[in-house]
C-alpha cells in the first residue's frame, strides 16, 4: 500500500482542518498509508475547536512505524507551540517549515511514497535553510538533479494547466519568457501527461503573453519573436503543441476542454481562471522530478481558519492524485522498459527491405 507523508502546513490556517476533515472518511486510511508530519496536539486542538468529528491518531516516531488502516502521526515540532488562528506568525512559520524538513527527509530516503503539502504562509516560512518563494522551487533544489526542473501543473479533471514562469513579479515575466523556457516547459509538460496522466499523445494549447496575441505586433511583438518559432520548432520536435491562443477568449469559449494540457506564460494568467474553474477540488501538481508532491490549489485561508468553513474535497483530491500518479509512473516505467523495435519497410526501386533492427 502507498505510503502518503502529509504536511502540516501553517497551523493559523486551515491546513489541520482539511487534513482533519479528510481522514474522518475511514475509507482513507484503507486506500493508503497517511504519515502526518505535525503534532497530535495542535491537531486536537483544531478538532475540539471546530468541534470536528474524531479521528484517532496513531502516534509513532518513524516513519517506518505506520501502520495499516490508521491514520498515523510524528510529532516533529514543539508540543506547547502556540497556535493563533487566523494570524500569520514566526512560530507558525517554524512549526510549518520542521514538518516540511521531516517528510522531505523521509520522501529521499523512500520510507514515505509521495507527499501531499497542506498550504503554507510564503512569507513566515522565510529563514535562513528556507529561501524559496513556495514549495515547489524548494523541492526542485532538495530533488531536482542532472538537469531536472520542476514544473508547477494545476489539475481538476481533463484541466491542465502548466506555468512558463512561476512565482516571480509581473515586471520580470517578459524578460523572463523566451523560447528555449517555453520549450524547456512544454517538453517537461508533455513527459508528464504522458508518463503521470497517462496520455498518448497529448495535445497541449500554447497561450499568448500580450492581449488579443499582439495583434501582430501592435500589442506586443513576443509572439511573433518568441512564442510562435518556439510552438513550431516544438511541432517539429512532434510535439503536439498549438497556438499561441488570447487567454481570454481561449477560457471564455470554453477552447481549453479541446486539449490535454495549456502553458500558460505566467502564474495568473493560468491560475486565475483555474481557480475560478476549480477552486473546490483543484489540485497542484509539482511535475518534472524524481519524487511525486501534491497540494491543495488553495492557501491558508486566514480568514476562515477555526470556523468550520473549508471544504477538504482539494486536499483530498490532492491525495488521490499522489497515489494515481505514483501508480501510473510504475505502469509507464514498466511498460517502457523494454521498447519494442521498430518494424518498417524501405522501398528502393522494385525491392523492399523489412528493417527489424529498429537503429535509424
Amino acid at each position: 500500500m502507498i505510503k502518503v507523508g502529509i504536511t502540516q502546513g501553517d497551523i493559523n490556517g486551515i491546513g489541520y482542518e482539511v487534513i482533519l476533515k479528510t481522514f474522518a472518511d475511514i475509507r482513507m486510511a484503507e486506500i493508503c498509508i497517511p504519515v502526518i508530519y505535525g503534532s497530535a496536539k495542535v491537531a486536537s486542538y483544531h478538532r475540539k475547536t471546530m468541534e470536528l468529528q474524531p479521528v484517532s491518531f496513531n502516534q509513532i516516531n518513524n516513519a517506518k512505524d505506520a501502520v495499516v488502516n490508521k491514520v498515523n502521526i510524528i510529532n516533529c515540532i514543539n508540543e506547547e507551540t502556540k497556535v493563533d488562528l487566523g494570524e500569520s506568525t514566526a512560530i507558525a512559520g517554524e512549526a510549518a517549515y520542521k514538518s516540511l524538513e521531516r517528510a522531505v527527509a523521509d520522501l529521499r530516503s523512500g520510507t514515505i511514497d509521495v507527499l501531499v503539502t497542506a498550504p503554507i504562509n510564503k512569507h513566515n516560512i522565510q529563514r535562513e535553510d528556507f529561501h524559496f518563494p513556495g514549495h515547489t522551487e524548494y523541492l526542485e533544489e532538495r530533488f531536482g538533479k542532472d538537469g531536472d526542473k520542476s514544473l508547477m501543473i494545476l489539475v481538476k479533471d481533463s484541466l491542465r494547466i502548466a506555468l512558463v514562469t512561476g512565482h516571480i513579479p509581473l515586471a520580470d515575466v517578459p524578460k523572463t519568457v523566451t523560447k528555449e523556457k517555453i520549450m524547456d516547459a512544454a517538453i517537461r509538460f508533455e513527459a508528464s501527461l504522458k508518463r503521470d496522466f497517462r496520455i498518448g499523445r497529448p495535445r497541449i494549447a500554447v497561450l499568448s503573453l500580450n492581449p488579443h496575441a499582439g495583434e501582430n505586433g501592435l500589442l506586443g511583438t513576443e509572439e511573433n519573436d518568441i512564442i510562435i518559432p518556439a510552438i513550431k520548432e516544438l511541432q517539429d520536435k512532434k510535439v503536439l503543441c498549438f497556438g499561441p491562443y488570447p487567454a481570454d477568449g481561449f477560457f471564455g469559449a470554453g477552447e481549453f476542454a479541446k486539449f490535454d494540457g495549456i502553458l500558460a506564460m505566467y502564474h495568473d494568467q493560468g491560475l486565475a481562471p483555474f481557480k475560478t474553474l476549480a477552486m473546490e477540488d483543484g489540485v497542484n501538481f509539482t511535475a518534472g522530478l524524481s519524487v511525486i508532491r501534491t497540494s491543495p490549489a488553495h492557501g491558508t485561508a486566514y480568514d476562515i481558519a477555526g470556523q468550520n468553513k473549508a471544504s477538504e474535497e482539494s486536499f483530498r483530491q490532492a491525495v488521490y492524485m499522489a497515489i494515481d500518479t505514483f501508480s501510473n509512473r510504475i505502469e509507464y516505467d514498466k511498460a517502457h522498459a523494454n521498447p519494442l523495435k521498430k518494424l518498417y519497410v524501405e522501398r528502393g526501386g522494385d525491392n523492399e527491405v523489412l528493417d527489424l533492427t529498429g537503429d535509424e
